[in-house]
């Protein structure tokens, strides 16, 4: 009975949060659509162009640089120290979004290894855990749900973390990078600057509640588990 009592507790918290953090991808996706300031930003160089400058001014050039087309993911790799670029060219966006996978290169080297390697452990053990559980083989099982709900905290503070310095810090070095480039009037550099901040403002409220959502779920799932089992 008290597994379904959380449940409940769990699922109600979970969307005064969605409704706290406004969560809106359509919004997102609206702010992201600027046929106008698309054709203005299809003026500067190509992306990894782009992504090399960045890098020299952020005195971080040993990372490698790979563009695929067919891909709409751009991220950065520690394990690789690797930046991918998703076929981007078409919006405006892409040089805030190559800045923030830049940005990520240079961050503390211990925090972006302990993320990967915690986000891996995270998984494994949720999983294990579930197929324990359903096989009625998990004991002291509050003790277990514990532990998950520790290491999703855990997850979500130091992602976040991570996130959010690279959204907040990226939109000035777009900026920088597009005046020192001299190819847009400032007002033009303005007009998509604001529209960065437009997007950076959701967008760091969604990308927040998103990664909480995942440490819900999870936790939802064991508790679903925990309550039929």
């Amino acid at each position: 009975m008290e597994f379904i009592v959380l449940l409940i507790i769990v699922i109600i918290i979970y969307f005064i949060l969605r409704f706290i953090f406004d969560f809106n991808m359509k919004k997102i996706k609206e702010i992201g659509e600027d046929k106008e300031l698309d054709k203005l930003t299809q003026k500067y160089p190509e992306n990894i162009e782009i992504c090399k400058a960045y890098l020299k001014k952020l005195n971080n050039e040993n990372v490698k640089i790979e563009e695929d087309k067919n891909s709409n993911v751009t991220l950065y790799l520690v394990m690789s120290n690797k930046i991918f670029i998703a076929n981007l060219k078409d919006s405006y966006t892409r040089i805030q979004t190559i800045a923030h996978e830049c940005l990520h290169s240079i961050q503390s080297k211990k925090l972006l290894w302990f993320n990967f390697v915690f986000s891996n452990i995270y998984l494994v053990y949720f999983f294990i855990i579930c197929i324990l559980a359903i096989f009625k083989i998990l004991p002291y099982k509050m003790l277990f749900l514990s532990i998950l709900i520790i290491f999703g905290f855990v997850f979500y503070a130091v992602r976040t973390y991570l996130e959010n310095d690279a959204m907040i810090k990226a939109r000035f070095l777009a900026k920088e990078y597009m005046q020192e480039k001299g190819i847009s009037t400032q007002e033009e550099i303005d007009r998509i600057v604001n529209k960065y901040d437009k997007l950076n403002d959701i967008g760091i409220k969604c990308t927040n509640f998103q990664l909480l959502s995942n440490v819900f779920l999870k936790t939802v799932i064991l508790l679903a588990i925990f309550a039929i089992r």
